[in-house]
């Protein structure tokens, strides 16, 4: 007995002194039941994690397509987590409104009125600074300055400083898959599509009352698209104008 009475003292200790193994990181994406629907929440956070738009290719040419990107813009950035169209443009798949990526204005805000989802105002911008996210009205963000790294403008805003778009009521109908962005605080950005159709205001609902965002922008409807290795997504259907992305650090 003297003799194991040891052994048993130091096999107890290896056990206690082990170091634990650390936790497993949680994926970028997700997929979550949000207002009874379900979709794919992708959450960014800025201290660990960056977010970079992505229109033209090294010829000039639009990338296009989610299938097939991760390969170029890793190869500068690292790996790429997520990527989801940026919102609306045009048939040469030029963005509709602001847009800016590596500090460059590639093009100009657009405050006009007009036909259309982008044109249901107040519309707005998801922007970049350093390793903070915003999003913010058209009109405030320019009045801002206007500065950013990375930014995207789309519309309408889903949720302006924790209450849903004016224009939004619980008896709209129409129903659609969407895309869109949120910002909970300056380094938690959320990128959500749902993976059923759903109104404005069940999604504008999914970033306030799910995400605790207190500013949402939609970002596209119908032909939203995702490319999302977690949950197993490349979603290459339709082609795309501007995009967003989010990459390890």
């Amino acid at each position: 007995m003297k003799a194991v009475a040891p052994l048993l003292f130091l096999a107890a200790l290896a056990i206690v002194g082990a170091p634990s193994a650390a936790p497993a990181q949680e994926p970028a994406c997700q997929r979550r039941v949000m207002q009874g629907a379900g979709a794919v929440v992708c959450r960014i956070d800025g201290a660990r994690q960056s977010v970079r738009t992505l229109w033209l290719d090294a010829s000039g040419a639009p990338h296009g397509s989610l299938r097939g990107i991760s390969a170029a813009a890793t190869a500068e950035t690292g790996q790429m987590l997520f990527a989801m169209n940026a919102g609306m443009y045009h048939r040469d798949l030029s963005p509709v409104g602001l847009y800016v990526e590596k500090g460059k204005t590639l093009k100009g805000a657009s405050t006009a009125g007009g036909p259309g989802n982008f044109h249901l105002k107040p519309n707005g911008v998801f922007y970049v600074r350093g390793r903070t996210f915003g999003v913010a009205e058209t009109g405030r963000f320019l009045a801002g300055g206007g500065k950013a790294d990375f930014a995207t403008q789309s519309g309408p805003m889903l949720v302006i400083d924790g209450r849903l778009h004016p224009k939004f009521t619980a008896r709209g109908q129409s129903e659609k898959i969407r895309n869109g962005v949120g910002v909970s605080d300056g380094k938690t950005a959320w990128f959500v599509i749902t993976e059923e159709p759903v109104t404005f205001t069940a999604f504008a609902r999914m970033f306030r009352d799910d995400l605790k965002a207190r500013n949402a922008l939609f970002l596209d409807g119908s032909i939203s698209s995702l490319y999302a290795p977690s949950v197993n997504r490349a979603d290459g259907f339709m082609p795309v104008g501007p995009i967003v992305a989010g990459f390890a650090k």
